[in-house]
C-alpha cells in the first residue's frame, strides 16, 4: 500500500495510472513501491515558508478556540487539489509547526523498519514542503487491527491532547470501514504496509493540530472518479471509506479520474474540522503548503494551510464568525387565480402538514393582475413535503425555497386554572426583555362558548392571572 499523499502512482483508476496514493490508512493493498518520486519532487534548493519565518510556538491554552477570546486563532486548510494525511503534514510544518513536533510524536510510538523524510516540491512556481515515509524493505510490517492500533497508542508516551486526537482520528476511520464492510470495530484491519503509513500521518498530524491549538475549518473538497484497486477488489472513487469519512463536510466533483481526498486525509479533517468553508472570515497571519506527489493537468496538487485570528468588525468592513447553517426553509409561491377562501384554504393545509407558520400576502402581478404570494416557514427535514403540498393544493407550477436559520425565544406552554377553567398559556422568557404571555385562542372561544361569556372576557382574565403569575418568578 502506497504512502497517503496524493501519491496515486500504484493506483488504476479506470485504467490509468495517476500518480496520487491511495490512503495507506485504509486497509486496502496497493502495490506501489514507495520511494518512487516523480522527477520534479527532488529536494529543491529553496527555504520554505516555515524556514523563512521561523517555527510556531506551541498555543499558550488547551482549547483557546472554545475559552471565550475575542480573537481566537483559526487554521483553515484550503484543498483545491483535494488532500491527504502527508500532505495535511507537510503543509502544517510548511506553515510553521517544527518538524521536531511530528518526529518526536511518531518517535515516541517505538515503532521501527521506517524513516521520515521532508523536502519541497515546485507545483505551478509554488515551492512546498513534502513529506515521506520510507519503508525499511527487509522489515516486515505486520497486519494491525484497529484495537492493536488503539492499545499502542494508549501505551504510548505522547501527551494526553496528542492520544485524544489520534484517537478521534483512527475511530473516525474505524468506524468508516466497518460501516463500509459491515464489520465490528475490533475486526478493521490495517494491511501491511499501509497500517505504519497509517500510524505516522495520524500521529504526526495529530502532533501538528495540538501544537496549532487552533479551530479547523476545511474548503470544500473535490471527489474524484474512476476505480482504484484494493485488497477487497476494484473499488470506485472515491472510495467508500473517504465518503463515509467526510459526513458533515461539503463535497463536490473534481471533475477527474483522480483520487483527490483519501481515507486517511478525510479521517483527520473529519474528525477534526469544525465544518467547511469556502474561506472563513479571518485575518491570515501565516501560510504554508504541502505538495502531492502527482503532477495534475489543471490544477497545482498542492493544499494550502492558513494560521490566523478571526476576524471581526474591527478589520475594515464587519466580518461575523462563520455561522451556524440554516434550520429552516422559507417556500412561497405567486398565485393569480385564487379567491381569499382559497387561499385561507391553503393555509390550512400547510399548517396540517407541518408547517410552523404560513400567510397569504395580496401582490399586484403583471399587467395589473391582483394576487397572492403563499408562503410557509418549515423546519428542513420537512421542506420537501411542503413543496408538495403547496404544489398540489395551488394552481402555481412552481415555487422558490431558500433556508433560513430562526432565532427563537425561550418558550413553553403552561396551565392557567380560570373561572372559565384551565386555559393553555405560551410563555416566552429568555434573554430578549420581559417575560411575555398569550393566552391559546380557541381555547378561549371554547371556554367563552361553554360559559356564554364574550371571548375578551375569557382572554382578559387569562391574561391577568398569567401576568400575576409571570411576577411571581
Amino acid at each position: 500500500m502506497a504512502h497517503d499523499g496524493h501519491d496515486h502512482d500504484g493506483h488504476d483508476h479506470d485504467d490509468r495510472h495517476h500518480g496520487h496514493s491511495h490512503d495507506h490508512a485504509h486497509p486496502h493493498d496497493h502495490a506501489h513501491p514507495h520511494d518512487h518520486a516523480h522527477p520534479h519532487d527532488h529536494a529543491h534548493p529553496h527555504a520554505t515558508a516555515a524556514a523563512a519565518a521561523g517555527p510556531i510556538a506551541a498555543a499558550s491554552c488547551e482549547d483557546s478556540h472554545d475559552a471565550g477570546e475575542a480573537t481566537p486563532r483559526i487554521l483553515f486548510l484550503d484543498a483545491p487539489s483535494g488532500l491527504a494525511g502527508d500532505m495535511i503534514i507537510a503543509a502544517l510544518v510548511d506553515l510553521g509547526v517544527p518538524r521536531e513536533v511530528v518526529e518526536g510524536a511518531v518517535g515516541s510510538l517505538g515503532l521501527g523498519g521506517f524513516r521520515l523524510e521532508f523536502g519541497s516540491r515546485v507545483r505551478s512556481g509554488i515551492v512546498a514542503t513534502s513529506f515521506d515515509v520510507h519503508l525499511d524493505t527487509d522489515t516486515e510490517q505486520p497486519s494491525r487491527t484497529y484495537g492493536t492500533i488503539r492499545a499502542m497508542i494508549d501505551a504510548s508516551r505522547l501527551s494526553a491532547g496528542v492520544k485524544a486526537r489520534a484517537q478521534r482520528t483512527f475511530l473516525r476511520l474505524a468506524q468508516a470501514e466497518a460501516r463500509v464492510h459491515r464489520s465490528s470495530l475490533d475486526e478493521v484491519h490495517f494491511h501491511e504496509v499501509g497500517a505504519v503509513d497509517a500510524i505516522v500521518d495520524v500521529v504526526g498530524s495529530a502532533a501538528a493540530l495540538d501544537h496549532l491549538d487552533a479551530t479547523l475549518w476545511v474548503s470544500p473538497l473535490p471527489m474524484g472518479r474512476g476505480f482504484v484497486h484494493a485488497a477487497h477488489g476494484r473499488l470506485p472513487l472515491p472510495a467508500p471509506a473517504t465518503v463515509e469519512c467526510l459526513g458533515g463536510l461539503a463535497t463536490y466533483d473534481g471533475g477527474l479520474d483522480f483520487e483527490f481526498v483519501t481515507p486517511t486525509g478525510a479521517a483527520i479533517v473529519g474528525a477534526h474540522a469544525r465544518g467547511s468553508h469556502r474561506w472563513p472570515p479571518l485575518v491570515p497571519e501565516r501560510t504554508g503548503w504541502g505538495a502531492g506527489r502527482a503532477e495534475l493537468s489543471d490544477r497545482p496538487n498542492v493544499l494550502r494551510s492558513v494560521l490566523g485570528r478571526a476576524a471581526d468588525a474591527n478589520d475594515g468592513d464587519a466580518v461575523s464568525q462563520p455561522q451556524p447553517p440554516p434550520t429552516h426553509t422559507v417556500l412561497e409561491a405567486n398565485i393569480d387565480d385564487a379567491t381569499g377562501e382559497l387561499a385561507a384554504s391553503w393555509i390550512e393545509s400547510l399548517l396540517a402538514a407541518g408547517a410552523l407558520d404560513a400567510w397569504a400576502t395580496p401582490i399586484t402581478m403583471k399587467k395589473g393582475r391582483p394576487a397572492w404570494t403563499l408562503a410557509a416557514l418549515a423546519p428542513r427535514a420537512r421542506a420537501d413535503e411542503l413543496a408538495r403540498v403547496m404544489l398540489s393544493e395551488t394552481t402555481s407550477l412552481g415555487l422558490r425555497r431558500y433556508d433560513v436559520r430562526r432565532v427563537e425565544r425561550p418558550r413553553s406552554i403552561e396551565t392557567i386554572e380560570t373561572p372559565y377553567g384551565p386555559i393553555p398559556v405560551k410563555i416566552a422568557r429568555g434573554p430578549f426583555g420581559p417575560a411575555q404571555a398569550k393566552p391559546e385562542f380557541d381555547a378561549c372561544a371554547e371556554a367563552a362558548r361553554r360559559h356564554g361569556v364574550p371571548v375578551r372576557e375569557v382572554l382578559r382574565v387569562a391574561m391577568a392571572l398569567a401576568a400575576s403569575r409571570l411576577e411571581q418568578g
